[in-house]
């Protein structure tokens, strides 16, 4: 299962989020999940607030599971803060 997610940071706030993220150990968690296949970030050149990420699952039900961990409680919190818009394409 592929996902496809763009976030739109608030205003100088990109950076931000991706160093929480990554700080918190929360990257690193999604990553050693059971399922995980992919779970990158890249950057626009384009638009300074714009974050891609691609995530790949073996099966919906690991990307449920992945959706009910701690770790995404704690990414939520970061993202409400820092996030100001979020697109979601599941392939």
């Amino acid at each position: 299962m592929k996902i496809t997610v763009t976030y739109f940071a608030r205003p100088g706030r990109r950076e931000e989020f991706l160093h929480r993220v990554v700080t918190a150990g929360i990257l690193s968690a999604i990553r050693e999940e059971d399922g995980c296949l992919r779970y990158d970030y890249y950057l626009s050149c384009q638009n300074e607030e714009e974050i891609l990420l691609l995530e790949e699952w073996e099966s919906e039900a690991h990307q449920r599971l992945h959706m009910e961990q701690e770790h995404m409680k704690r990414l939520m919190d970061i993202k409400n803060d820092c996030i100001a818009e979020t697109r979601v394409q599941k392939d």
